[in-house]
């Protein structure tokens, strides 16, 4: 059998105590390896925060209604493949996806009916959109006002992050640099007016689910945010004008002492970057905040219940960790979006975690472990050097047109699939402990009739809106995205007069292009 990590690291029998090595100052000093505040769970429990959007807007408001009654404390939206690419739900390449992997959002009618009696100025709320952030960040921030909640109030994160799309999850629409130029008017925008809301969280999950190790996942997450600093200070803004409200997400795998050395490091990497690569004075620049998720690529269809124990050790690494929030994924997500027990289920498991075990007594229980001091010594340093070789590239995007991380990751994975066939790493029911005829378990449909609701009500939009404000809102925002002007004023006013989220998209596919990725082998 190995005895390595799932990054490589070779582990030896035993670890001792290493005289030569300087113990972390302890929790909420710099550089916050052992978490960003003294207290860290006593003072404020992570946020509880279930990815969940399906079918129409209608049922997902009744899906976030229903968590928030269980005790969930803030939400996390999930889109639909058409909305993530930035169609509405009537165009022909939405056919047969709409409302499938997440919840279908085509204009301000459809946001206004997801967030349908939910106050935005006493909720946190997480979207996961990339592409068209932008455009839906817009509408969120309009339904916040129809609900005279003021923005300054506003609290949560758009995800946001272009970087990680063109590096793993390949929901891209526009060629890298006008797509760096849209997150760059967000966080400006958000410098600007919502100072309470993280404008991007730099996503290291999306890379891990496509097979990196996490070393890889932590190299190249702090890299895209260096990237994001760099194209800030370029716009004009100060370091610590924005620095404080950029947040991360992190992967939750299955490797446990692995995982949390993984986030310490992270913090501990990012202080000093901020602090001696930007020169930050506040200290808020210097804390990595982060939200985590289970290992949904470490479900498995086989013996769906036991997806119930790996959940579980993963999210309490997230835990020991040090996270700001966390997802714990459902069993049932290797057959399709969770069922309303499966989620509650999931929600459950931190609850019992945060109420029951103890772990959120103590900030950094495992500090001081020699193994996982030592991995993460080690996670800093393989993250550090691809921090380097990146940078000798010219950053991230020339990174990304030469194919580096992609085929990084591309490598990482292939190896890890061929350990598994191979029987060098057991996953339990899938090649070790075996077992034929497993029980059926209660599965979400997705009923076809939430398609042909969502288009009918699409095309009714149309016939009642003002058709002129439309076509004035989209000259403008052409208008400003040709002259190297802020976005998000001009998308805001598109919102405002209905236009849908595909015209907006396509009015910015006309002006930029799109972007095809070359495959690298």
């Amino acid at each position: 059998m190995l005895h390595r990590t799932l990054s490589g690291v070779p582990l030896e029998n035993h670890y001792s105590h290493d005289a030569s090595r300087a113990a972390e100052p302890p929790p909420g000093e710099f550089p916050y390896t052992r978490g960003i505040h003294p207290t860290m769970y006593r003072g404020k429990l992570w946020t509880m925060r279930q990815f969940s959007g399906f079918a129409t807007p209608e049922e997902t408001n009744q899906r976030y209604r229903y968590l928030l009654a269980q005790g969930q404390t803030g939400l996390s939206v999930a889109f639909d493949l058409p909305t993530l690419m930035g169609y509405d739900a009537g165009h022909p390449l939405a056919l047969g996806e709409v409302g499938k992997c997440g919840v279908s959002i085509s204009s301000l009618a459809d946001m206004e009916t997801l967030f349908d009696g939910i106050p935005l100025g006493q909720v946190s709320v997480s979207m996961t959109i990339n592409s068209p952030a932008a455009m839906i960040w817009a509408m969120y921030l309009v339904v916040a006002e129809k609900q005279g909640v003021a923005w300054t109030e506003l609290n949560g994160t758009l995800q946001n992050d272009i970087l990680k799309e063109y590096i793993a999850e390949k929901e891209f629409i526009y060629p890298p640099r006008p797509s760096m130029r849209l997150v760059t008017d967000t966080i400006e925008f958000a410098t600007r007016h919502t100072p309470r809301y993280n404008p991007i969280s730099i996503s290291g999950y999306h890379i891990r689910e496509a097979g990196s190790t996490a070393a890889q996942e932590l190299a190249f997450t702090l890299r895209d945010g260096i990237e994001y600093a760099d194209w800030a200070i370029e716009r004009g803004l100060g370091i610590d004008e924005f620095a404080p409200r950029l947040s991360f997400f992190f992967n939750s795998h299955s490797d446990f002492f692995e995982e949390i050395a993984k986030f310490r490091a992270a913090r501990r990497i990012w202080a000093r970057l901020m602090r001696e690569r930007y020169g930050a004075r506040d200290e808020r620049s210097l804390r990595l905040r982060f939200h985590a998720q289970t290992a949904g690529c470490s479900l498995t269809w086989q013996q769906p219940y036991n997806n119930l124990i790996r959940t579980t050790t993963q999210a309490l690494a997230a835990v020991l960790g040090g996270c700001q929030s966390l997802h714990t994924n459902s069993l049932d997500e290797a057959y399709a979006l969770p069922s309303e027990q499966a989620v509650t289920l999931a929600l459950r498991t931190q609850q019992i975690m945060a109420h029951e075990t103890g772990v959120a007594e103590v900030a950094d229980p495992l500090g001081g472990s020699y193994l996982v001091e030592s991995l993460t010594d080690q996670l800093e340093a393989q993250a550090l050097d691809y921090i380097r070789r990146i940078d000798s590239m010219g950053g991230v995007i020339p990174a990304i047109e030469r194919g580096f991380p992609q085929s990084e990751i591309a490598q990482a994975s292939y190896r890890y699939q061929q350990e598994v066939e191979r029987g060098e790493r057991l996953v339990v029911g899938v090649n070790a402990f075996t077992q034929s005829g497993d029980a059926p378990i209660d599965l979400l449909h997705i009923d076809q009739a939430a398609e042909a609701a969502q288009v009918a009500k699409l095309r009714q939009l149309i016939t009642k809106r003002s058709q002129t404000a439309v076509d004035r809102a989209l000259a403008a925002l052409d208008h400003a995205a040709a002259h190297n002007l802020n976005m998000m004023p001009a998308l805001l006013d598109c919102v405002r007069a209905y236009t849908t989220l595909g015209e907006m998209c396509d009015t910015l596919r006309q002006r930029f292009g799109t972007w095809v990725e070359q495959p690298v082998l």
